[in-house]
């Protein structure tokens, strides 16, 4: 599943249309398409009720192929509501008109009074409005309609609890109560499917079904709180098409997640399945190196060694069986700096090297990190937290960073390393990963719903998970700690990112439907979860 902008999906429909397929049968597809992704969403029947909002380009022409297609396919009572009439010589809406579809054009609809009484009373809406080319701000008759649209929703919602309040479990009040299964054709109507911006009049969808590619704003806010469930149907494109050969951007769904799992021998050993070190842990950071090092073992790594100070170590202890520790000088409830030369020398022992996780930000443990990045022979290395504001302080460590070196800032951290703001880097999310990965020659995982893992070779993967379970405290330090763990079984940094990036959201919806609500959950939650998470994985 790969992820495109505007300006690509048109070049690929216009080299597909040179060579391959005809725009006109694209748009064949695409309909057919949306109409079978709507039969899986729904059961339809005749007595299911269907409207379909059809705009004046090519996005109603898919919603007209759509329309034909359900007639033909379902028995449910289906109708159009044009935004304006179209073309007689429009082969899709002759089509429509012969098959005698009802059809209602919003310039004849005096007073909106047939557009409020289909959506008072359908099942199901379907969203043909704009597509990916109506972008922020919507002005004229798109604008309105999408207005009335919205009012004619919050008018039936307020119209069932009005119902239900006197005369609960009637059959009327009991239609009226379901909202209508929202399906929106290739984007949402009103936005912008390169940045993420919406329209404030935007119909929040149910599912969206998407053509050839997913498009970057569906993956960014708050576009994407609109789109709802994400397909994507490659409506005959060939892969091998260059232009589509092209688009390096990615989703990184349950199967390519799957590809990525390494080998489990059954003959394997501790050294087989590789060794991280966790330099990690503060006073007032004690639990970041548990979760780190738990949740490396949970990636399957063979063996994990804490490197911290001796009390750190000692508390640790108490709590955890599994790791090996390697005990360090301590300066102000922080590593000291000296400490550097017993890890250097330890490190290359190891297979992957974890650094940052509750570091803390004192004097004495900026020096510790400026040697220990200094002495150019470390293992695999992944940075998370502290160490990432120490980078954003003293910019020649850069330079100093092993090859495909991982990273892995929420948009917090990453504005204090870029010198913008929070809003901007949210705003902006994959061209400044995409910048800031070539910039720095190292993977980064910018977390956050739909987080994003960039290479410096262009390639740039999304994860398809939003959730707030994960916006607690220490799940930070469970990502760090499963990627470090795939790091040291041998993937490479880019797949290590984008498997540990999956694999730890998808452990979030486990852990908050293990808790009952997503609110509840807690970062051990999650790292309790990475089993089932990798078992879904595993599963057929």
């Amino acid at each position: 599943m790969k992820v495109a902008s505007v300006r690509q999906l048109r070049a690929i429909e216009a080299a597909a249309d040179r060579s391959v397929m005809s725009y006109e049968r694209m748009m064949q597809n695409a309909g057919a398409a949306a109409s079978a992704c709507l039969q899986r969403h729904c059961a339809i029947d005749n007595a299911t009720r269907i409207v379909i909002l059809i705009g004046k380009g090519n996005n109603g022409g898919d919603g007209l192929v759509m329309a034909r297609d359900l007639a033909r396919t379902t028995d449910a009572d289906i109708r159009l509501y044009l935004l304006e009439a179209r073309d007689l010589s429009d082969k899709n809406y002759q089509a429509a008109l012969s098959d005698g579809l009802p059809l209602t054009v919003a310039t004849d609809d005096c007073g909106g009074q047939s557009l409020t009484r289909f959506i008072m009373n359908t099942d199901i809406l379907v969203d043909a409005v704009l597509g990916i080319g109506g972008r922020p701000p919507l002005r004229g008759e798109a604008s309105k309609l999408l207005v009335a649209v919205n009012e004619c929703l919050r008018g039936r919602a307020k119209e069932a609890e009005k119902r239900h309040n006197f005369t609960p479990g009637s059959d009327r009040a009991s239609h009226l109560e379901r909202r209508p299964f929202i399906l929106a054709i290739d984007c949402p109507s009103g936005i912008d499917c390169d940045t993420g911006e919406a329209d404030e009049k935007v119909i929040a969808a149910d599912a969206t079904i998407s053509f050839i590619a997913g498009k970057p704003g569906m993956f960014a806010f708050p576009a994407a709180g609109f789109v709802g469930n994400l397909q994507i149907a490659a409506i005959g494109i060939p892969d091998g098409l260059p232009e589509l050969d092209q688009v390096k951007a990615k989703v990184v769904d349950k199967r390519l997640a799957s590809s990525l799992l390494p080998a489990r021998p059954l003959d394997g050993h501790k050294g087989t399945f590789g060794k991280v070190m966790v330099a990690a842990g503060s006073s007032n950071y004690i639990g970041a190196i548990a979760l780190a090092a738990e949740s490396a073992y949970r990636a399957g790594a063979g063996l994990v060694t804490i490197a911290a100070t001796r009390r750190l170590c000692e508390i640790a202890a108490s709590r955890l069986r599994e790791p090996t520790w390697l005990p360090l000088p301590e300066a102000d409830g922080a590593i000291a700096e000296r400490a550097a030369e017993p890890v250097i020398e330890e490190a290359t022992r190891y297979d992957a090297l974890l650094v940052g996780c509750g570091l803390g930000t004192q004097d004495s443990t900026r020096g510790f990190l400026r040697r220990l990045l200094a002495s150019g022979s470390l293992p695999p290395l992944v940075l998370d937290a502290d160490a990432l504001n120490f980078l954003a302080q003293d910019t020649e460590l850069w330079a100093c960073l092993p090859p495909d070196t991982i990273i892995t800032p929420h948009p917090g951290e990453l504005a204090r390393m870029t010198s913008r703001s929070a809003r901007e880097i949210n705003a902006d999310r994959w061209h400044v990963a995409h910048q800031c990965a070539d910039a720095w020659q190292v993977v980064l995982v910018l977390k956050g719903a739909h987080t994003l893992v960039a290479a410096p070779d262009g390639r740039v993967s999304v994860i398809p998970f939003k959730t707030d379970a994960l916006s607690t405290a220490g799940t930070g330090d469970v990502l760090a700690g499963l990627i470090a763990g795939l790091r040291a079984q041998g993937l490479g940094a880019f797949d290590s990112a984008c498997l540990g990036a999956y694999a730890h959201a998808l452990a979030g919806e486990i852990a908050a439907e293990n808790a009952g609500s997503s609110r509840s959950v807690i970062a051990g939650d999650v790292l309790s979860a990475i089993g089932r998470s990798f078992a879904a994985l595993e599963a057929p």
